[in-house]
């Protein structure tokens, strides 16, 4: 027995109205909605909870929450992946004790550290067959120095954690399956 609300699933209101204004606002309020959480607690918590690749993953999770590349596995392990890059890249290069240089001075180490870093982010997800393209905007927020320290490391995938789990009871909520951890059926 379906004891879900008639009407309230996405599908339902897709039928029901313009099927392009009711994905629009699912956006619109589902994205707004887990920023907003995430940003009112980075608030609280005075921590950089929110940074610019949760941007594209948000979009990602609801926009195509059932693609490959916005599963949590995907989401979680690409994060991963991009942070592991650009720590590896600012050792190799000795950045690991400098100042977070402003933008317009990138120095020779630091163009090499964000070019190692998205190599080897890009490279490392097609290995992992685990693709998340924000993945690729989180190695380069470290390598440049945008997010310099560690401890930053952490907050960042305790932040992709936090909104992967925001993104299953959104998407749940209003009747989207989304995947606990590998999407339902692997389409590339």
């Amino acid at each position: 027995m379906n004891t879900r609300r008639k009407g309230f699933s996405i599908e339902e209101l897709k039928r029901r109205h313009h099927p392009a204004v009711v994905v629009a606002l699912y956006g619109f309020v589902s994205g707004g909605l887990a920023i907003g959480i995430l940003s009112w607690m980075a608030h609280l918590a005075q921590s950089p909870l929110v940074f610019p690749s949760l941007g594209p993953t948000a979009f990602l999770l609801f926009y195509h929450p059932l693609h490959r590349p916005a599963s949590p596995r995907n989401a979680l392990l690409g994060h991963m992946i991009g942070v592991a890059a650009a720590w590896i890249s600012l050792c190799i290069f000795g950045l690991t004790h400098t100042s977070t240089p402003p933008l317009g001075d990138i120095t020779w180490a630091r163009a090499g550290a964000a070019t190692l870093s998205i190599a080897m982010t890009i490279g490392a997800m097609e290995f992992f067959d685990v693709p998340h393209p924000p993945a690729g905007a989180t190695t380069l927020i470290i390598s440049l120095g945008l997010m310099p320290y560690l401890w930053q490391a952490g907050i960042i995938l305790l932040a992709v954690v936090a909104l992967l789990v925001l993104g299953w009871v959104i998407n749940h909520i209003l009747g989207i399956p989304y995947p606990l951890w590998r999407p339902h059926h692997p389409a590339k």
